[in-house]
């Protein structure tokens, strides 16, 4: 082995997946020969764009094409490209190590797929399309030139824990043209876990035809035809003519009717540029002439990606001009709250020499992308009216997502909130058709309300439990239970719906009574009123560090007191979820509200009454201020004094 040469370890978790692949994880083999050749397709769009942006750039590209070679005897089936190629370091990167996020999340998920329906979509979906060759490969091959460069490179392995990458260069780069080549070593076609012979001409036809169909470049393949030929004395002899064929029709589907597109073309279509198995739930074809013209074949997903929250995530879908690839995950055509849209867009008007900094000030692309926004929420909304079930498995997967463009999208605001759905009080546990619409809970107020009430939390018992439900469970008010963090931040943008303001049920002031109730209550709330005046001047000045104002409250039935927040107030939980990002926010005192028909709040007043300067009140009054936050699903900022002080209180009752 020389010093070009080297042997080199496979990042432990790519052994794990190798592993994985190498013991049949996947059914459906087939599917490695679409992950190569969608690869290939990838890599000369890279070298098409990299020539329109470097003119000097030494490479051909006047024959963009894609070869498949089979040698049946030796059984290797190969897969050629003259694309952007990779450099030795890219080989290392890309193919020795499994460099991508979440490689724990793979690597899980992967190994419980084995009893899954359709475990395939994996393979798409975590980007490790390469490795699938080693479910039929017992040795892998490949040799790489990238454009521009004059030395190529070497790498093979058979799946184990090692592998070999070795320099081509000097005379011997003829060995790596430019581009990317793959032999794969196939395994027997008689084992059991190998049912099919990829060395078959039908069989190559066949999944090409189903997955590949589309690519924008030739597939190529070398046929062999025998033909029967009679000499003049009458004999015959079988002549071997060698054909090229190309297997695919390249034909561009956004750029066809819908009525021309068969249903499993546009699937197929998905899968390839999502790198996805499964279907998609919605298919949304546009076409707009006129000042600026476009078309766009968009894709909802039926589910989400595992890294759909992860910060690496890529939005964007493609960006052709002219039927010319210029970019993948072009970011200015989908904004961020609708990163799971997959799909294409070509226009006809933009320069095809064009930088991502350009495309940033590109007007008629903003246009565009407002176009596509506007399609893709009336998509969803028209998917609530007509295709009720279709909508909650889509919101399941996605409202979370969406409801980010409230705070990002204004423009849109209105239609993001008619296409929301919530859980509230009225949806019985786990019942995804029981998810209300704003529009719903307004049809459904009660006569007289005049807000839409809510409350966030970290989970809907938690809502259900708090203090702040009591009034409102009571007198049979709807409250809508927000339990995405997303939720947390929307609320203080958004202050109405349609006219109707929305209120948290934890801030300001309550009073559910009608006018009737008032003036049955008002005699007996001015004598509670005068009671604890003085109780309630005393526990603010007692409190005050922790609280802004002690008050009366009309939102508790059954519990002692509780923290309120002003209208404006920061909430608890978003305090929490700022500070946990590492950003300093100054604490917000907020009112405590005390039940004045609870025994230990009329306790308290009393023995406030008798005993003013009694020590013990003051950890009463502590005690008290401390279950509030509690109650809420709050943290203290004492835990042990809270403790130390309640133990020595229960110690005492005994």
């Amino acid at each position: 082995m020389n010093a070009q040469t080297e042997q080199l370890e496979f990042q432990a978790e790519t052994r794990q997946l190798l592993e994985l692949m190498i013991h049949s994880v996947y059914s459906n083999k087939d599917i490695f020969l679409r992950e190569l050749v969608s690869n290939a397709s990838d890599a000369l769009d890279k070298l098409r764009l990299a020539a329109f942006q470097d003119k000097d750039l030494d490479a051909d590209t006047s024959d963009l094409h894609i070869d498949i070679d089979v040698d049946k005897v030796a059984r290797t089936l190969t897969v050629r490209d003259n694309g952007i190629g990779m450099s030795r370091d890219e080989v290392v990167d890309l193919i020795g190590t499994l460099a991508k996020s979440g490689t724990a999340e793979v690597r899980r998920t992967l190994a419980q797929a084995k009893d899954a329906a359709a475990p395939e979509e994996l393979i798409g979906q975590f980007g490790i399309g390469f490795y699938s060759t080693f479910m039929v490969a017992d040795r892998v091959t490949l040799i790489t030139r990238k454009a521009g460069e004059n030395a190529g490179t070497r790498w093979e392995s058979s799946g184990e824990s090692t592998y070999t990458i070795e320099t081509v260069e000097g005379s011997d780069t003829e060995k790596a043209p430019q581009g990317t080549s793959i032999t794969l070593h196939l395994k027997p076609a008689d084992t059991e876990d190998h049912l099919y012979d990829y060395t078959a001409e039908h069989k190559i036809r066949e999944i090409i035809k189903r997955y590949s169909d589309f690519i924008a470049f030739p597939i190529r393949m070398e046929i062999e035809r025998s033909k029967t030929v009679t000499n003049d004395d009458g004999e015959q002899t079988q002549e071997i003519s060698v054909e090229t064929e190309t297997l695919n029709s390249q034909k561009a589907l956004w750029a066809r009717s819908k009525d021309e597109v068969d249903e499993e073309e546009y699937k197929e279509f998905y899968r390839h540029i999502a790198h996805a198995w499964d279907d998609p739930l919605e298919i949304i074809p546009m076409k707009a002439e006129g000042t600026f013209e476009y078309q766009a074949l968009l894709f909802l997903p039926s589910h989400a990606p595992f890294d759909l929250f992860a910060r690496e995530h890529k939005r964007g879908v493609q960006l052709y001009v002219k039927r010319v690839f210029i970019m993948d995950n072009c970011e200015e055509l989908m904004p961020e709250y609708l990163r799971f849209v997959k799909g294409v867009v070509d226009a006809q008007d933009l320069s095809l020499n064009v930088s991502r900094e350009i495309l940033q000030q590109d007007r008629q692309l903003a246009r565009i992308q407002r176009r596509l926004v506007k399609k893709v929420l009336a998509t969803v909304k028209d998917m609530r009216a007509d295709e009720l079930e279709k909508y909650q498995g889509f919101w399941r997967e996605f409202g979370r997502v969406i409801k980010e463009g409230l705070l990002s999208d204004l423009d849109n605001r209105e239609t993001i909130l008619e296409i929301s759905s919530f859980v509230s009080t009225q949806t019985a546990e786990g019942d995804e058709a029981g998810l209300t619409t704003l529009r719903e809970y307004v049809e459904r107020m009660k006569d007289g309300q005049d807000k839409i009430f809510y409350m966030t939390g970290e989970s809907r018992q938690q809502i259900e439990s708090s203090p702040h439900m009591e009034a409102f469970r009571a007198k049979g008010f709807e409250v809508l239970l927000l339990t995405d963090p997303v939720d947390e931040m929307w609320v203080g943008s958004v202050p109405e719906f349609d006219g109707t303001p929305l209120v948290s049920i934890a801030k300001g002031d309550v009073d559910l009574d009608t006018e009737d109730e008032r003036k049955e209550h008002e005699a007996e709330r001015e004598q509670q009123d005068k009671d604890f005046a003085d109780l309630l001047t005393w526990l603010k000045s007692a409190l005050d560090s922790d609280v802004r104002d002690v008050r009366l409250s009309s939102r508790l039935t059954t519990s002692p007191a509780c923290l309120v927040g002003e209208a404006f107030d920061m909430s608890p939980m978003l305090e929490k979820m700022y500070r946990a990002s590492g950003q300093e926010v100054p604490h917000a005192k907020r009112t405590l509200e005390l039940n004045p028909t609870h025994p230990l709040v009329e306790g308290l007043r009393k023995a406030h009454a008798a005993r003013p300067g009694d020590a013990a009140l003051t950890e009463t009054a502590e005690l008290v201020y401390g279950m509030a936050v509690l109650a809420e699903g709050g943290e203290l900022s004492d835990p042990a004094k809270f403790a130390h002080t309640l133990a020595d209180r229960l110690t005492a009752t005994l």
